[in-house]
């Protein structure tokens, strides 16, 4: 399955730091959202709290004084009254209570001796008995029962309404023992315009704190993310396999322990990976040097095994029946010691980086009939190829490849063998196709390992166990590749391509000058 990752690494560079760019940029603006949420949320709960208790003082102390001044008033002014006072009475009572320094307006009523009811106001044009809110003067006319809790039978009331907009608060009380009702209008314009004040002064306030702490948040995510992305950077060089990358540490705080952390970390990479890499490298010299060192012990026992074969073979029957088995199998292992000896020389210039193409311009066909001839393979080997199809490649090289594959097709598969030719897509494609039982579907993704042995039971064979590996090598070199199949109609399929056209290094050290092209001709 390809992830998100793998997409970002199929990219071009510049649209990769595009996006790169744009997830730093997300993360550092996620930081500061949440800082300035915490600090909003913050700011609006203190302006809130303080909002309401302010707007709850600033109404309480102006309504505690006007009702407290009214009480007063109600007590010195209409407390003196007669229980049925005249229309002019009530007017004068009502005018000197309103002149008091809390500037509310009065209302007061009384019953007359015949039963009728008076009204004296202090401004009828502000304030009238309608104003009054019937729940208000059902409450102040109520008589409260007398209790221990309880020594007075009326008592004072008080309502804020709104009118227009504009905050009222109303009060009313009667006075005891009999007399007139007084009911007291007081205007809060004055205290909702400096609570109006109040709100806007904190709503700045709290802009402010937010401004403010979009720039902290800003400077804190910079400090916080600076390390981060250099983390980052760090990371991707050391995955590009810069293992001497180290951060700079400083601080004590957690960026700082993982900083330490990633340069111990880097620093037992470097060392390990150093290690290997010796390790590597003296295994690669061992056989290097083993290979070189056999050599010339190889060729003297090659020397004395081709004049025991050719006695073998001569008429004159000077080798001794009893011993001639023994004499063929030196002959035979003999010979399959020193293909191991060249198979392991050519490993290791493969593993050292050392191997080069000698390109020529080859033709195709021609190759591989060179091939199977010298091999002595014609009578088991079909092959579909078209004359005149050329390209430049290693013909050394190619015909170990083809050897490798049309041998293990003719050993562990099945006659007859067909090697196929053609180009498709820029591609030069050689297949080679037996008609064995095919290759098990475990043993599949091995048949290019080195030594691999298909059974555990039989773990010596003919082979060297780096044929295969071999050809894939030289496939690599020229910039193509071998894949290994079973066919559905039976039998085994190993299909090696080369590109028609190619520029710059190969796998394993092409010179940059060199170049593989493919060229069609007719039949021949």
């Amino acid at each position: 399955m390809t992830t998100a990752h793998d997409k970002l690494r199929g990219l071009p560079a510049a649209r990769r730091a595009v996006l790169a760019g744009l997830r730093f940029t997300s993360l550092r603006l996620r930081l500061v959202v949440v800082f300035g949420l915490v600090a909003l949320t913050a700011a609006v709960s203190a302006s809130g709290i303080a909002y309401w208790l302010n707007r709850e003082a600033v109404l309480t102390r102006a309504q505690e004084a006007a009702l407290k001044d009214f009480r007063q008033q109600m007590q010195t002014r209409v407390g003196a009254l007669p229980p049925h006072p005249s229309q002019e009475e009530l007017q004068a009572a009502a005018g000197q209570m309103a002149n008091s320094s809390q500037r509310y307006s009065v209302l007061l009523v009384a019953e007359k001796k015949d039963g009728g009811r008076i009204v004296g106001y202090s401004d009828l044009d502000a304030f009238t008995l309608a104003e009054v809110p019937d729940s208000l003067q059902e409450a102040v006319a109520k008589k409260q029962p007398l209790t221990s809790g309880n020594d007075a039978s009326h008592h004072l009331y008080w309502q804020r309404t709104v009118a227009d907009g504009t905050p009222y608060l109303v009060g009313g009380a009667t006075v005891i023992g009999g007399g007139p009702t007084g009911y007291m209008l007081k205007s809060l314009e004055p205290e909702a315009k400096d609570l109006s004040s109040l709100g806007w002064s904190l709503a700045i306030a709290t802009a402010l704190a937010l401004i403010g702490s979009a720039l902290l948040a800003q400077a804190a995510a910079t400090t916080v993310l600076k390390p981060v992305h250099r983390l980052g950077v760090a990371a991707r060089r050391l995955g590009e396999g810069k293992l001497d990358t180290r951060l700079r540490v400083s601080g004590t705080d957690e960026l700082a322990d993982l900083s330490r952390t990633f340069n111990r970390t880097a620093e037992n990479l470097e060392k390990k990976v150093a290690d290997m890499s010796a390790r590597d490298e003296a295994s690669r010299r061992f056989v290097a040097d083993m290979s070189h060192e056999l050599r010339t012990p190889l060729t003297a026992i090659t020397a004395v095994t081709e004049v025991l074969e050719e006695e073998l073979d001569a008429e004159t029957g000077s080798v001794d029946p009893m011993i001639e088995p023994a004499v063929r199998l030196v002959v035979s292992e003999t010979r399959r010691l020193n293909d191991l000896v060249e198979n392991l020389m050519e490993v290791t210039r493969f593993d050292a980086g050392t191997a080069r193409l000698v390109l020529d311009d080859v033709d195709i066909a021609d190759q591989i009939t060179a091939c199977i001839d010298a091999r002595a393979w014609l009578d088991a080997v079909e092959l579909d190829a078209e004359r005149g199809i050329t390209a430049r490649l290693d013909p050394r090289r190619l015909d170990v490849i083809l050897a490798n594959l049309i041998g293990n097709a003719l050993k562990h598969g099945g006659s007859p063998v067909k090697v196929s030719v053609r180009l498709a897509d820029a591609r030069l494609l050689i297949s080679v196709r037996d008609h064995g039982p095919g290759i098990p579907e475990d043993v599949l993704p091995h048949v290019f390992d080195r030594f691999y042995k298909a059974s555990a039971s039989r773990p010596r064979s003919e082979g060297s166990g780096l044929g295969l590996s071999i050809a894939l090598e030289n496939a690599h070199i020229h910039g193509g590749d071998i894949s290994a199949a079973n066919c559905p109609e039976g039998g085994a399929v190993f299909t090696l391509w080369l590109p028609c056209e190619s520029d710059g290094d190969g796998d394993g050290g092409r010179d940059s000058e060199d170049t593989v092209g493919c060229t069609e001709g007719g039949q021949a």
